[in-house]
């Protein structure tokens, strides 16, 4: 389907090395290279709004699906370096660049997930039991309490892009994660890796339960 002049604008990128923002996740930054800084100081003139992609170092070029990060906080820094704080907003997809320099600029288009008419709260209710699991038997294995927070998100959507968000030193799966256009697909996704993981946490408390044991 193609896109109304609505849904396309122009937004400054930001490519990032394994880094992969997600609507509704904060991502604080230190901005040091001159260019960056430039482009800071733009979106504060505007409306603080700009374009996450993550860099793909096999490809040697940034993808071409990101998320807009909204300025919140800024705390400037001597040499004109400065620490933000910054949360995920809409996905976009990487139509075409419009400028290289002093910074990047690319044409951009919304995305959202398709509308379902399935009921995800079964979903939704077998993910955050795997969650929980996952939190519980980390916490087992580190020896320290670990919790989940008080209130998760609600939506399958949200839900979903904060699991995702949530799985760190993965870059590829969460840039295959945020690329996917079903919320059920998704959640059906991080099923799959929650519970490889719960089994093999499972394995390793148990090996270290009876390591305990024998010693």
């Amino acid at each position: 389907m193609p896109s109304s002049s609505l849904d396309v604008r122009e937004l400054p990128l930001f490519p990032l090395p394994e880094v992969v923002l997600f609507p509704g996740r904060p991502l604080p930054l230190h901005i040091f290279e001159p260019r960056y800084r430039m482009m800071i100081n733009t979106v504060l003139e505007t409306d603080r709004r700009f374009g996450v992609l993550m860099f793909d170092p096999q490809k040697g070029s940034p993808v071409r699906v990101g998320c807009c990060a909204e300025v919140l906080q800024v705390q400037r820094l001597p040499d004109d370096r400065m620490d933000i704080l910054t949360l995920g907003q809409q996905r976009f997809r990487l139509l075409d660049y419009v400028r290289e320099k002093p910074f990047r600029v690319g044409l951009v288009e919304w995305i959202e997930d398709e509308p379902t008419t399935s009921d995800l709260q079964g979903l939704v209710r077998q993910v955050s039991t795997l969650l929980e699991d996952v939190v519980r038997l980390s916490g087992k294995l580190m020896e320290r309490d670990t919790e989940l927070p008080d209130q998760l998100p609600t939506t399958p959507t949200e839900l979903s892009y904060w699991i995702a968000g949530h799985f760190h030193g993965a870059p590829q799966e969460q840039q295959a994660l945020l690329e996917m256009l079903s919320t059920e697909s998704r959640l059906q996704r991080e099923e799959e890796i929650l519970e490889s993981t719960r089994k093999h946490l499972a394995a390793r408390t148990a090996l270290k339960d009876l390591f305990t044991e024998i010693s």
